[in-house]
């Protein structure tokens, strides 16, 4: 009895000291990078409304545009804005990608090589709007502390490529927050570990019952003042979209 007394003792102090929620185990860096990936796009689709300002030292450029994503293998991204790009679309299928360019009528299937180069002449990659690689499935992930972000603690992950894996990085940091899972910062370097450009999230709000952040800087580390500054104008998520949406047809024909 006495000893069944004492472990019971036991156990409410470590109660006192660990909160229930202590013995939940932590997730692995992979599920962190997973639950931040669903949640900025959702766990089975999302359709969006974006403006993107393309800011250089002697001029910027503003384009808008909306997306639907499907999983990890469908994305379809149309331009809306402005005039001279209006029309144009982004279609990506499992590892097939194409550009429709309305103004001459022409269908691009884009190459492996060409997912490096920017997106829309912003400091953006093909691969990041086309998502070509998977930020779950192409790296290895771990966990190297935790570090705050303009007052936010996140969780630091380290992602390094599969040696067989198509990507354009050779390393990548990711903050993401504790709460919510929001990717809050990214810094990206090339095969050789130098910086390549820095991606910073903030104005996390609500948006269809999910807090995201709604404002996003791509800094380039070597380039002084140029950025691409992307505003997020509406989201929603997890909503019926059928595997035909992203064809080569449709893509010819959507519209906002």
């Amino acid at each position: 009895m006495k000893r069944f007394l004492t472990l019971v003792a036991l156990f409410v102090a470590l109660m006192l000291i660990f909160p229930a929620t202590g013995f939940t185990q932590q997730k692995s860096a992979r599920q962190i990078v997973e639950e931040a990936e669903d949640q900025w796009q959702g766990e089975k689709s999302s359709i969006s409304t974006m403006t993107m300002k393309i800011i250089r030292p002697t001029w910027e450029r503003t384009i808008e545009m909306k997306s639907w994503i499907k999983g990890r293998d469908y994305a379809l991204t149309l331009i809306t804005a402005p005039a001279g790009e209006k029309g144009q679309t982004f279609l990506k299928r499992h590892n097939d990608m194409w550009h429709w360019m309305p103004s001459i009528g022409r269908l691009i299937k884009l190459p492996p090589s060409m997912m490096s180069q920017g997106w829309m002449g912003s400091d953006y990659t093909n691969d990041d709007v086309l998502k070509e690689s998977s930020m779950v499935t192409d790296y290895d992930h771990s966990l190297v502390g935790e570090e705050s972000v303009d007052g936010t603690m996140c969780y630091k992950i380290r992602m390094i490529p599969h040696e067989d894996a198509a990507v354009v990085w050779g390393k990548v940091f990711k903050w993401i927050s504790r709460s919510h899972y929001n990717q809050l910062k990214s810094e990206y370097y090339d095969e050789d570990g130098e910086l390549e450009r820095t991606e910073v999230l903030s104005k996390v709000r609500e948006m269809d019952r999910r807090m995201v952040p709604t404002h996003i800087e791509v800094i380039p580390a070597d380039e002084k003042n140029k950025k691409t500054v992307l505003e997020l104008n509406s989201i929603k998520f997890n909503r019926d979209i059928p595997d035909g949406f992203f064809s080569q047809q449709n893509m010819k024909r959507i519209r906002p």
